[in-house]
């Protein structure tokens, strides 16, 4: 009983609460903190998303002179492909951020395109996803120069795009000097 009244005694002292009033809040703080933390991922399931989404880092591999729709298939669908994005042509592997530019991510809609003139209008809107940079304002080429040397800087450039005529002509070329 005297423990009691010391531990009654010592929360009136160091709280100003009488200790029902302190029980009574100490219990709504846990239910909070429960009902709170419940809204977010639990920590196994955090695990399991993570190994889910886990891809493996690879050394980016050069890829050349492609088209626009060669490019396509490197959009993150497939994890076996590294996943890559053009800039006024330059196709650059930007796999090391898959968290932005795969599946799910905030960018992911530019990847495995040339996503030149939406980077420059700022815009996720479908029909900004192309690289045709014409019409565009003098601020406008400005922040796509800048998008582009953000990504000189942090991502390896990997290939060039290429138009479906210079692919064509490449190869009857290629045929001709064959026979």
């Amino acid at each position: 009983m005297a423990m009691y009244t010391m531990i009654t005694d010592a929360i009136t002292q160091y709280t100003g609460l009488s200790p029902a009033a302190f029980f009574t809040i100490s219990a709504m703080m846990v239910v909070v903190y429960k009902v709170v933390s419940g809204m977010f991922v639990a920590a196994d399931d955090y695990m399991a998303v993570k190994r889910e989404q886990e891809y493996v880092q690879r050394e980016p591999v050069q890829v050349g002179n492609i088209t626009e729709d060669e490019l396509r298939p490197y959009n993150g669908s497939d994890p076996s492909k590294p996943l890559l994005m053009a800039i006024k042509g330059k196709i650059y592997d930007v796999s090391r951020s898959r968290m932005f530019y795969g599946p799910g991510g905030p960018y992911a809609l530019f990847a495995g395109r040339d996503a030149s003139r939406a980077l420059a209008l700022m815009s996720f809107e479908a029909s900004d996803l192309t690289g045709n940079i014409e019409g565009l304002s003098a601020s406008e080429l400005e922040v796509l120069e800048d998008w582009e040397a953000k990504f000189e800087e942090k991502y390896v450039k990997v290939g060039q795009l290429v138009s479906e005529e210079t692919t064509s002509t490449d190869v009857t070329q290629d045929q001709t000097k064959v026979e």
